[in-house]
């Protein structure tokens, strides 16, 4: 099991060290620009071609995205009654608490951990992550149209057209499909040299509570993904993926939206970057576990 969890962890590890290092060195790095190749290249290709040639029975995929879906929806109410309690502001730190890493981190541990059968599955959960994030956070944050939102999310034109494309068994040319795998492939690197370039960068000035919010996204996000897992009676890779994906540490795009709208963000910084060392530290025992689930 040691050599097992090992082999998930460190080329996750060693990538994310390689980004904080690069940013540690000062070395030039264009974050803004790295980040719009994954949201609007690497991302939707990787989704397209994953959901084009799914070798998932397609009630299994659509049971992920349903699972997400009640993953978020229950997150998002307990974080807002938590939020309520202790008279914090919703729009500025519900986002970080309800929102998990599923694409920097989720996406590589699904793929070492089980394979491309883990990908395809992880995919599920990252596709409605970043549906919900990209168009529900602006909403929140900054009160912008929904539908305006909804059509500017490139992820879900890759997600409508590979499932199209698999349903219609349609087969791509042989150079088109190349291309995407190509392009997707890039997605897992750049996502974790992101991770560690960004998580080098953060600072929590308000220890207490980053400390305090930080552990309450991992210990919510792991009961919820725990119990929608049971409760749905999910099984197997499946659930060791969805309960793998569910406990991620807040979103780095958490901070990136809280800086754009002007919403605490030093505080969501604190809470994305002490929930991602908290879960560095956890994830030994998650992988574990996952795994021990897979079987």
């Amino acid at each position: 099991m040691i050599s097992e969890v090992a082999a998930v962890l460190l080329p996750v590890f060693s990538i994310a060290a390689l980004g904080y290092l690069w940013r540690r060195s000062g070395a030039a790095f264009d974050l803004d620009f790295v980040t719009r190749l994954i949201m609007n290249v690497a991302g939707p290709c990787l989704v397209f071609e994953n959901l084009a040639r799914l070798v998932l029975p397609l009630n299994e995929f659509f049971a992920m995205v349903g699972a997400a879906l009640a993953i978020l929806v229950v997150t998002a109410l307990v974080s807002f009654a938590l939020l309520k309690l202790l008279r914090l502001p919703i729009r500025s730190y519900l986002p970080s608490l309800t929102v998990g890493n599923v694409g920097n981190l989720g996406l590589p541990l699904c793929l070492f951990a089980f394979g491309e059968q883990g990908l395809a599955l992880g995919v599920a959960l990252y596709v409605t992550n970043s549906v919900g994030q990209f168009t529900l956070v602006p909403l929140l944050q900054a009160r912008t149209s929904f539908v305006r939102t909804l059509l500017t999310t490139p992820v879900l034109y890759a997600a409508v057209g590979g499932m199209a494309a698999r349903l219609a068994n349609v087969d791509l040319p042989a150079w088109l499909d190349d291309t995407l795998r190509l392009l997707g492939g890039t997605m897992i690197p750049l996502m974790l040299l992101a991770l560690g370039h960004t998580v080098g960068g953060l600072r929590a000035k308000n220890l207490k509570l980053a400390f305090g919010l930080g552990s309450a996204r991992l210990l919510i996000a792991f009961g919820v993904a725990v119990g929608v897992s049971t409760v749905l009676g999910i099984h197997g890779v499946a659930q060791g993926v969805l309960v793998l994906q569910g406990s991620m540490p807040a979103a780095v795009f958490s901070y990136l939206f809280a800086a754009r709208y002007e919403r605490d963000a030093q505080d969501v910084a604190g809470i994305v970057l002490v929930s991602t060392l908290l879960a560095a530290l956890a994830l030994p025992f998650m992988v574990s576990y996952s795994l021990w689930l897979a079987r």
